[in-house]
């Protein structure tokens, strides 16, 4: 365990582990299964979620990359090594 509060119940039980997740593209078309996704897991209240940080940069990498090549199923590792078409995400004012 790491001394990291659960953003859910503020206990120091976390716990950093590789999960599935499920993600809709930016375009609504359809959902992707993303495989060994970094996620942060609370043995105090079972919780497992991304920190805001991955969040962001995995909701940019889909923006920036032909999400029509996108398979169904992708591993974390390969979706944030996919080849983007613009440099960064223009669209958020925060950058």
């Amino acid at each position: 365990m790491s001394n990291e509060v659960c953003d859910w119940c503020g206990e120091k039980s976390i716990i950093s582990q590789q999960r599935t997740v499920y993600w809709e593209l930016p375009d609504g078309t359809r959902a992707i299964q993303i495989t060994e996704t970094p996620t942060k897991c609370c043995s105090a209240c079972q919780m497992e979620y991304q920190s805001e940080n991955l969040i962001q940069e995995l909701e940019d990498q889909l923006y920036l990359v032909d999400q029509a090549k996108i398979p169904a199923v992708i591993t974390f590792k390969e979706l944030m090594s996919l080849p983007r078409l613009l440099k960064r995400n223009y669209f958020r004012l925060d950058t």
